[in-house]
């Protein structure tokens, strides 16, 4: 290759046909109509031959520096980006409690690929405070010295990498050993209530128009508006109201042996409900031998639920399914199998009034974690007794009732009454004015409790707004916390929803899977090879020849591609 010919090939950034008018030759432009004179005139030719090699190293040295320049300019550009980068997330940064009330929702701006109303509201809240904490920095209430306490959140990715929708975010748990060794030696304080009992009615008898049945007891709206008002001992409602104990002649019944196991009293207990046959069992993972020996795990089914696992051979008669203890359920209260999911899901410190905390998981997700690393990080750690994660997009409860409407998940015109009722009560859109609290719509397949009376309280209320309006627990959640947060110095723990994603995978229901199509094999195929350009002329496009050249190209062709063949065989 010629100087001439690298300068030309170092100025473009096209095809040799976008420049046919013009060639390199001796360090100038010639056009195309003198190239016959020169090919004419050999003394010309080696004389510009010379000019060009005389020329070779001033542009070498031409393209060297500008090689140069340009790599310093792109060095001297990704510093000043990174060093933009690191004063705006400096600047955005608030006060260190920034992640544990609204710093993590920048977090969640590209784990779940979504920004809405709320992250613009509490974005500009937080740049209006200022303050030089960490936005990513996860928060830790046992101070300093937890090992957990500088445990950040990576950066964002760049835009075009960000997957579209929910995924998990990383979590920093303690090892399961100092887990366990955290557990609070007593129960937390339960602010303001201190004993709670609940209202027994052999003949519940509705009153007034409005939702409720036998198994909650039909309590009136002076009922209803009394059990806010926090006392030291209150009397509510709460399920259960007929039968000697819950479980026996209540409706939702257990077996005779089951109440036994029930009435045991244990640490911590973790568990799920499949009723209507709607999910298939998800055995829990990385368990550790400690919590296998002491955390039972309960998996609450209706009788239809039993008959399809006795069929495909998935239960026996030691009731049991890995680690799930299967208790089966007789006379369900209800002919909605998502309500009747709602009666363990909310109720379990009255089907299990000897435990200190649980957790619990919808029949559709299977936990990764152990459950002692979990109580660690959202209730020990936090110095909280109730936690649950938010919803990954919506934060307001109108916007959720308008969601549950188009997605056809219960009758619209019950979704309005109950909206509207809590309009009346003075509900209103989410703003800043409700900060510290950072959402009104929780992600409610999981929930993280310690067993004390104001939590009981808030779960019974919350369950007696199911049992009169609709079964979406999501629309009534924000009602109950305010008004009991409105009487007594009680929050909820509400994480991030990426969080709970780590420690358990969402599965589909059984009616999705048993449709879906088996998998298709993919066929990967190797990469075809690239074109090999040979003396300037590329070998996989044809040439047009003319006369006696065509012919013996021809033949010419016929001997390369018969050797062609013959290389291939060996």
């Amino acid at each position: 290759m010629t100087g001439g010919s690298l300068g030309l090939h170092a100025g473009s950034y096209g095809s040799l046909p976008n420049i046919k008018n013009v060639i390199a030759g001796g360090g100038r432009l010639l056009h195309s109509k003198s190239f016959g004179s020169v090919r004419k005139n050999p003394i010309m030719m080696l004389s510009g031959s010379r000019e060009k090699e005389r020329s070779l190293p001033s542009i070498w040295y031409r393209y060297l520096c500008r090689r140069k320049i340009s790599m310093l300019l792109l060095v001297a550009l990704a510093v000043l980006v990174f060093v933009l980068g690191s004063f705006v997330v400096n600047k955005e940064s608030n006060s260190p409690n920034a992640d544990q009330r609204i710093g993590t929702m920048s977090m969640a701006h590209y784990i779940n690929a979504t920004r809405n109303e709320a992250s613009r509201i509490l974005g500009r809240r937080n740049r209006q405070k200022g303050g030089n904490g960490n936005r990513f920095q996860a928060s830790v209430s046992k101070g300093a010295n937890h090992p957990c306490a500088n445990f950040t959140f990576p950066p964002p990715p760049p835009p075009h990498l960000r997957r579209i929708g929910p995924r998990p975010c990383p979590v920093c748990y303690l090892p399961v050993d100092q887990a366990i060794a955290s557990m609070p030696s007593s129960p937390s304080e339960s602010p303001v209530l201190h004993n709670l009992t609940y209202v027994h009615d052999e003949n519940p008898i509705k009153t007034e128009p409005h939702g409720g049945s036998d198994f909650g007891g039909y309590p009136s709206l002076k009922q209803r508006n009394d059990s806010f008002d926090i006392k030291e001992s209150m009397v509510v409602h709460c399920g259960f109201v007929k039968g000697s104990k819950p479980g026996h002649q209540t409706g939702f019944d257990f077996d005779e042996s089951d109440l036994a196991e029930l009435q045991q009293f244990h640490e911590i207990i973790v568990a799920s409900a499949i009723f209507g046959n709607y999910d298939l069992i998800q055995q829990p993972r990385n368990i550790s031998e400690e919590a296998k020996r002491n955390v039972p795990f309960y998996m609450f089914i209706d009788e239809e639920t039993e008959a399809y696992m006795k069929n495909r051979s998935m239960l026996d008669s030691s009731k049991r399914a890995g680690l799930w203890r299967i208790i089966v359920i007789h006379n369900v209260p209800y002919s909605d199998a998502r309500r009747n999911g709602k009666v363990p899901k909310l109720l379990l410190h009255r089907i299990f009034p000897n435990i200190r905390y649980s957790i619990w998981i919808d029949g559709k997700l299977q936990l990764v974690v152990d459950p002692y690393q979990i109580l660690e990080r959202f209730l020990w750690r936090q110095n909280a007794n109730f936690a649950i994660s938010r919803h990954y997009r919506r934060f307001d409860v109108f916007v959720e009732a308008e969601a549950n409407k188009a997605a056809g998940k219960y009758d619209n015109s019950s979704i309005d009454a109950q909206v509207d009722f809590y309009r009346t009560e003075g509900l209103t859109p989410y703003s800043e004015a409700k900060l510290p609290i950072i959402s009104d719509v929780p992600e409610g397949c999981v929930l993280i409790k310690e067993h004390i009376p104001i939590t009981n309280l808030f779960t019974c209320l919350w369950f007696n707004e199911v049992d009169r309006f609709t079964s979406r627990d999501q629309l009534s959640f924000g009602i109950v916390r305010d008004k009991i947060m409105a009487k007594v110095d009680w929050r909820i723990n509400m994480f991030l929803d990426c969080e709970r994603r780590n420690f358990v995978i969402q599965a589909y229901h059984r009616d999705l899977l048993e449709h879906m199509p088996p998998p298709v094999a993919v066929i990967r195929r190797p990469p075809a090879l690239p074109n090999i350009i040979t003396r300037g002329r590329n070998l996989g496009k044809k040439i047009a020849r003319h006369g006696r050249d065509r012919r013996s190209g021809s033949r010419r062709h016929h001997k390369a591609s018969a050797g062609n063949r013959e290389s291939n065989f060996f």
